[in-house]
């Protein structure tokens, strides 16, 4: 989970419209910070000091954003991010097989491309950013073992495809891809720990970041498709041993 707790991050609003301005500075970390579902907010007592408001002022906006479903106030836990009602919607309606299968075509029209875009751009930042997420998640299974946290693999995983999809300079993808996160996080749910998954997805990426480091765009594009293809894969089989058990 991204670090939000300290007074870099936040802006002072002072004290005029002082409920919608608290709004909106909470939606902007919310946005800027890429919290996800789940996500902690600081406790209220923090909060108004990082703001520099009254307690009640942030109160009044933690209310107004949990009655839009944008907040869940958890009693004697803490203000968490909440999951769009859309998406509640999207995963309750569809029938899980359906469900994976779509998820893994969207990630083939979004990603694919992608990879193909960072290929042909090569902007020498962005190449630079793909490489420490890689390297960055790598570390991190290293280091972990079998002690591995699901939430934090699933983030650090993430997080390296979202620098290729913004290495391929198209802010509507970017938008796109941001929409869909918490629920390619759920399809990553189910196979992230399988036995020798992690290590295939370790290749795999690596031919991704060769490709586009190399400026091989149909090289990156089909090693993309080859990725998603292995994780769906890894995915309808996991689906179909958890509905056989």
């Amino acid at each position: 989970m991204p670090d939000i707790s300290g007074s870099a991050v936040w802006r002072s609003v002072g004290e005029r419209s002082v409920t919608a301005r608290v709004r909106g500075e909470i939606l902007r970390v919310m946005q800027e910070r890429r919290l996800r579902p789940g996500d902690r907010l600081p406790a209220e007592r923090e909060l108004a000091s990082l703001l520099q408001v009254s307690r009640p002022s942030v109160r009044e906006s933690v209310r107004s954003l949990e009655a839009e479903g944008r907040l869940e106030v958890r009693h004697g836990a803490g203000v968490f991010v909440a999951e769009p009602s859309d998406q509640r919607r999207l995963r309750a309606g569809i029938e899980p097989t359906t469900k994976i299968t779509q998820l893994y075509d969207m990630r083939e029209v979004l990603e694919v491309p992608a990879a193909r875009w960072a290929a042909e751009r090569r902007a020498p930042e962005a190449l630079a950013r793909i490489r420490e997420a890689l390297e960055a998640l790598d570390s991190y299974v290293q280091e972990s073992g079998e002690d591995a946290d699901l939430r934090e693999l699933q983030t650090r995983d993430l997080e390296f495809h979202a620098r290729i999809t913004e290495a391929a300079g198209n802010d509507l993808l970017i938008q796109t891809q941001s929409v869909i996160y918490d629920i390619v996080l759920e399809g990553m749910r189910s196979t992230l720990l399988m036995p020798g998954r992690l290590e295939g997805a370790h290749r795999e990426h690596a031919a991704i970041l060769d490709a586009i480091e190399r400026g091989a765009a149909e090289s990156a594009s089909e090693a993309a498709r080859s990725h998603i293809q292995s994780a769906r894969t890894a995915a309808l089989g996991r689906l179909a041993e958890q509905l056989g058990s």
